[in-house]
This record gives structure tokens, C-alpha cells and sequence, in this order.
């Protein structure tokens, strides 16, 4: 048993859908899974598994920010034998052509934290980047679901501030950077460690440049489309 999952063995799926939010883990296994059993309460960072048209699937809240978000997906494949972890979080937008509640695929994870310089000893820049087959799987799934300009597919800031006047974002912007959110870079390199697959998926709750915003409320409940995009996606991966 890990130190932050108190699950059994047995109980957590191969593929897990990781939001950061705990409130919109428990949302999406009341709304679209069935025979749910929830697996985990420590710290209040719920956990659930149940079934999706059929298929085994495991939700599981992360907390915000890179070293939470490592924790999950360490314990998860470590402890539990998940092969696949799919986010499926929030993100601030960064360019002119992403409208809020558009969806964002990180392909890539910029990050400025410091963890993933460390796990290399300072030696490299690792680039952290999604599993391609996921990656892939996921965009087409979305294209059969919404319109293909409400999908945005490349990198994405993973920062490890929430307030962070001094980032220059519209450099950033300006190198392609879609959006700003703070787990991604962290779950990538977990999973790169281990040779799983993680991807993120993520709903602009809000926009940089224009002042653009979502409400707490929304952001718990109402980006069902990034759900049922990445609960369809799960079933291939289960």
C-alpha cells in the first residue's frame, strides 16, 4: 500500500483519469461511472473506481501543482500497476486563437520548476513530453466530438506558481506556449520513468490576455466535454 492511497490491491483500474480537483474526481464518477466504489479519502484527495460502457476506469484527485501531482502518479504505477494516466484539469490561455472553454492538448510541458532539472543532477533541459499513441487517440477521439477549432494541440506551461508576476508569458506566447497550468511537466516525466503513458487534457477556464474567466463552480462540474473526451479515450487504453 502506497503512503497517500490507502486502495487494496485490485481496486484501482490500468487507466486512471487524474484531476487535480478531488470535488471533480467525485463529479465524474457520480455522473458517468457505474458501480462506483470509492477507493480513497486520505487527505481528502478522493479516489474511485467503476465502470464506463463497460470498461473499467479509476478517477483519482491529484492536489495542484507539480510535487502533488508527481506523488499521484508515482504511487499509482508503483503501488498499483496503472499504465495510463490521462489529466484532465484546467488551464489559463495564452494565444490570441484559444477561446475560453476550448480544450488544450499538451503535447509538450514547459516547465520552470526546478524537480525536473534536479532528477537530471542540472545536467540536461529534459523536455517533457505525452505518450504520441495516446496523444493521438485522444485528438481524433475529440475531433468525432466537438469542432476542430475548439481543439488546440502543443505545449503548454507547467508553472510552480499560481502568482507569477514575473514570468514573461508573452515570450512564451510568442514561442507557441498554448496555456499555463501546474501539473503536466511533473506527470509526463513520472511517467517517462517508468515507460507508462500520460497525456493532459485540459478546459481554458481562463484567458491571460483577454481577462476572460470561468467560475470555481464551473470548473468542478461543467467541462464535460474534456470528461467525455477523455473517458472515451480511456476505454481504448483499458
Amino acid at each position: 500500500m502506497s503512503t497517500h492511497i490507502e486502495a487494496q490491491a485490485g481496486q484501482i483500474a490500468k487507466v486512471v483519469l487524474l484531476p487535480g480537483d478531488p470535488l471533480r474526481a467525485k463529479y465524474i464518477a457520480e455522473t458517468y461511472l457505474e458501480d462506483i466504489q470509492q477507493y480513497n479519502t486520505v487527505r481528502n484527495m478522493f479516489g474511485y473506481t467503476g465502470t464506463y460502457q463497460g470498461v473499467k476506469i479509476s478517477v483519482q484527485g491529484t492536489g495542484m501543482g507539480i510535487p502533488s501531482a508527481m506523488i499521484y502518479t508515482e504511487e499509482l504505477i508503483q503501488f498499483y500497476g496503472v499504465e495510463t494516466i490521462i489529466r484532465i484539469g484546467s488551464i489559463g490561455g495564452m494565444q490570441k486563437d484559444v477561446k475560453v472553454r476550448d480544450i488544450i492538448i499538451g503535447q509538450g510541458a514547459t516547465t520552470d520548476s526546478n524537480i525536473l532539472r534536479n532528477i537530471f543532477d542540472g545536467q540536461v533541459h529534459y523536455s517533457a513530453i505525452a505518450d504520441f499513441k495516446l496523444l493521438d487517440t485522444l485528438y481524433h477521439k475529440a475531433l468525432t466530438m466537438i469542432p476542430a477549432k475548439n481543439i488546440h494541440v502543443g505545449n503548454v506551461l507547467s508553472s510552480d506558481r499560481f502568482y507569477n508576476q514575473e514570468m514573461d508569458k508573452e515570450k512564451l506566447a510568442a514561442y507557441g506556449v498554448l496555456g499555463v497550468e501546474m501539473e503536466a511537466a511533473g506527470m509526463y516525466a513520472v511517467a517517462a520513468k517508468h515507460h507508462k503513458r500520460a497525456l493532459a487534457i485540459c478546459t481554458v477556464s481562463d484567458h491571460l490576455l483577454t481577462g476572460e474567466e470561468t467560475t470555481a463552480q464551473e470548473r468542478q462540474t461543467s467541462f464535460t466535454q474534456m470528461m467525455e473526451i477523455a473517458l472515451q479515450t480511456a476505454k481504448e487504453f483499458a
